[in-house]
């Protein structure tokens, strides 16, 4: 199951407008150019911010994602007819031929198990021709970003066109090796609902990322810095030879 913040229909409507800032999505958008991608394979596209940014330029573009309410958001936006929607798993995507996928806004991170993580890495190899890339950035766990993740530095309020006032915060409950837990908070002032969201990250290791591409059958052509955010993240380029 999908989180809440992504799944509960009244928390997906609002995820962009509470997160409207979407410039990280750009390094991913130039890669698809520098890698000349016509054909592309969005895992984990949530509300469809970045596969219709892509197919706006004219690429193929295949989304999928476990999140049904967010799809519905994705398919409610100007142009998302021109995207492939699937609702579920990297593992239930055809073979595509793509040229790229991507895993953006470090969603690989929420993929926790070690099966599954193998499991999408061989999906996704799978839906790719020979010689496309995956693209991918997850958080370097050594600048411990959760510590960030407190009520005090996270606490937004946003006035949402037909929504009203919300209020957003982010609380960590449990740190327990590579696995980190935090809680969302959503308080909408206009009925005082107050709905939450708990979500458990992976942090990897650069060498074991790399390691698991390998053993993937992937080969590891670059790790980049990701410029928005640098000296934090990983952006990793594998090509499926």
């Amino acid at each position: 199951m999908a989180d809440a913040i992504f799944e509960h229909p009244r928390l997906a409507a609002v995820y962009d407008p509470l997160d409207p800032d979407r410039s990280d999505l750009d390094v991913y958008a130039a890669i698809a150019e520098e890698l000349g991608a016509r054909r592309v394979l969005d895992v984990g596209c949530g509300t469809g911010t970045f596969a219709l940014l892509l197919a706006g330029r004219g690429m193929e573009v295949t989304g999928v994602d476990p999140a049904g309410a967010s799809l519905d958001v994705a398919r409610a936006k100007p142009g998302a007819e021109r995207v492939r929607w699937i609702h579920g798993y990297a593992t239930d995507v055809p073979p595509l031929e793509a040229d790229l996928a991507t895993i953006t806004g470090n969603a690989a991170q929420a993929i926790v198990e070690p099966d599954d993580w193998r499991a999408t890495l061989a999906a996704v190899r799978a839906a790719l021709r020979p010689g496309g890339h995956l693209v991918f950035e997850t958080r370097d766990p050594a600048r411990r970003a959760w510590l960030g993740w407190t009520k005090e530095q996270t606490h937004q309020v946003t006035d949402v066109p037909g929504v009203g006032r919300v209020e957003q915060w982010h609380d960590v409950t449990d740190v327990s090796g590579p696995l980190v837990t935090f809680r969302t908070t959503v308080v909408f002032t206009s009925d005082g609902e107050v709905l939450t969201s708990h979500s458990t990250l992976r942090f990897r290791e650069r060498a074991e990322v790399e390691a698991d591409l390998e053993a993937s059958g992937y080969v590891v052509r670059e790790v980049r810095d990701a410029p928005d955010r640098p000296g934090k993240e990983f952006v990793f380029l594998a090509e499926r030879p």
